[in-house]
């Protein structure tokens, strides 16, 4: 945990990790706090049945049932356990049970297609898993190409093949002994966006969520405090969801709020907050971005803190954030592998235009240049982070290879690239796949795409390569207007002077390309490679 100070430096010198020999993360984030007095851990908003209100002490209970549940059924220490559900209890307490068995969880996305679910669901080996029926149906045409898939549990009643959770559950003891991981045993398998190819697995252990805790506490201005009550849009089959939110705030004893919502709406998101007084979120900039759009405005809400990350957000996003909210809005970075690692703490030095903050104490983070030296101030690079660090990944499930080409010695290789400056605040230049090569410039597409989404018209912008005869690539924008706007050539021809009288006469976009919507993530980020394709 940080100790609050005056100044960065010194938060950096008095850090120390404390990694216990023995950590379970169900007993962190619930059992300890199970203590009988019905403290409310958990605020489940659902659309068509209201709000339902958990306690510790009724995770405890229920987890402990699920747990004797699957270990009936021959799930044991080391075998997987698939969640295929949104933001709800049965998600958590899928969790907890298997980690009390000593398990590992592999959470996927509810949106999941079969062809997406099937490659996961074989790569992990899961013997069993957790969903609601619209799982059950959409792993029917899949469902004999898993052999190692034994059982499956649906939230609700569901078609042949799974088995109805409540009444199993009602069944089951709600006493279990917990078993004593060590804090490097794996706990959690979490697949890769796909950002710039197939996902890869990886594995992380129990002491991740220790690995977190200061880049969770950094940009929520020393989270928690006194009324703190964190929500987030993101899914908790992501880390960003799971690990930025859910898990370390039930480890400080912080309720949380879940929504079982599809697509973000801003105006039901700033609706949910106010009703449920939350005072801590974690938006990624798309979302930041729509809210900023809301009809409603943001009247009413009290937001103590606010961060983002996952992209670039851009000064014109964080100024609308101080209008409106009267905070800074935390920038922070980090990925599956390796999260919150460098971010912002307006409360304890100033921000810099474009960047996404130093390193988060505990961490230590670095731009590397290809023959894996460090590189100077102002030399762009590679964004690596050291290990040891518990935060950091144990490897990719099945994939030796992948993971020794992530390492380049002690430096763990984000393939992300940035630049430091003499204070060490980090601005991110891209993915390194990215890069556009134009007539011998490098160009990345981050800086283009801030500068764009300036623009009055402009509500989103991804920036990629295209081939090119004379310069071997060229800069395209690919654009959503906001409403009230008409694509036009002379509004293409408008954008790329405002780039060019902003930034350089080799970074505008000669091409752009009008569209209804960008392809993203499940977690919000542009899929700039489904762009070029």
């Amino acid at each position: 945990m940080l100790t609050p100070a005056a100044d960065y430096r010194t938060m950096c010198r008095d850090f120390r990790w404390d990694i216990p020999e023995h950590f379970n993360i169900a007993t962190a984030v619930c059992d300890r706090w199970a203590d009988g007095t019905g403290r409310l851990a958990l605020i489940e908003q659902r659309a068509a049945a209201g709000v339902t209100y958990y306690s510790f002490d009724d995770l405890k209970r229920d987890s402990n049932r699920l747990a004797n549940l699957l270990h009936a059924e021959g799930v044991r220490a080391g075998h997987r356990v698939a969640i295929l559900l949104g933001q709800r209890v049965e998600t958590l307490l899928a969790h907890l049970a298997a980690w009390k068995i000593g398990a590992i969880t592999v959470p996927l996305f509810s949106l999941f297609g079969p062809e997406a679910l099937a490659f996961r669901l074989a790569d992990s080996g899961a013997c069993a898993l957790i969903t609601d029926p619209a799982g059950v149906e959409r792993i029917g045409g899949i469902r004999d190409a898993l052999p190692a898939l034994k059982l499956v549990l649906s939230t609700e009643p569901a078609t042949a093949g799974a088995v109805t959770l409540a009444p199993e559950m009602e069944r089951a003891s709600d006493t279990y002994e917990v078993q004593s991981t060590p804090a490097g045993a794996p706990a959690i398998i979490i697949y890769t966006s796909g950002t710039t190819g197939p996902p890869k697995g990886a594995l992380h252990a129990h002491r991740v969520l220790l690995g977190h805790l200061p880049g969770v506490q950094w940009p929520h201005d020393f989270f928690p405090k006194p009324g703190d009550r964190f929500w987030t849009p993101a899914d908790w089959a992501w880390i960003g969801g799971l690990f930025d939110v859910l898990m370390p705030s039930l480890y400080f004893g912080v309720p949380v709020v879940a929504s079982r919502t599809g697509k973000f709406e801003a105006d039901a998101a700033i609706d949910l907050m106010i009703r449920h007084e939350v005072r801590n979120a974690f938006m990624p900039p798309t979302a930041l971005r729509l809210l900023r759009q809301a009809e409603t405005g943001a009247v009413g809400l009290d937001l103590r803190s606010l961060a983002s990350g996952g992209e670039k957000l851009g000064d014109d996003v964080i100024e609308w954030g101080r209008s409106t909210f009267g905070l800074t809005i935390n920038e922070f970075y980090g990925q599956t592998e390796a999260n919150l690692l460098v971010g912002n703490n307006a409360a304890v030095m100033p921000t810099k235009s474009g960047s996404m903050g130093r390193s988060v104490p505990g961490h230590e983070v670095a731009i590397i240049a290809d023959d894996g030296q460090v590189c100077g101030p102002g030399l762009p690079g590679v964004i690596a982070v050291r290990r040891p660090d518990p935060v950091m990944f144990l490897g990719y499930w099945n994939n030796d290879a992948a993971t020794a080409a992530k390492f380049r010695g002690d430096w763990m290789l984000t393939g992300d690239l940035g630049v430091a400056d003499e204070e060490g605040y980090i601005t991110y230049r891209g993915r390194a796949d990215d890069i556009i090569n134009s007539a011998g410039y490098r160009i990345g597409p981050a800086e283009i795409e801030e500068c764009l989404s300036g623009h009055p018209a402009v509500a989103l912008a991804a920036v990629i390569g295209v081939p090119d005869s004379l310069r071997g690539e060229v800069v395209k924008a690919c654009i959503v207007l906001r409403g009230g706007n008409v694509p036009s050539d002379d509004l293409a021809e408008e954008i790329r002077g405002f780039v060019k009288a902003r930034l350089a006469a080799h970074e505008y976009p000669r091409q752009i390309e009008f569209l209804d919507a960008l392809p993203l993530t499940a977690t919000g980020k542009v899929m700039r490679r489904a762009l070029r394709d």
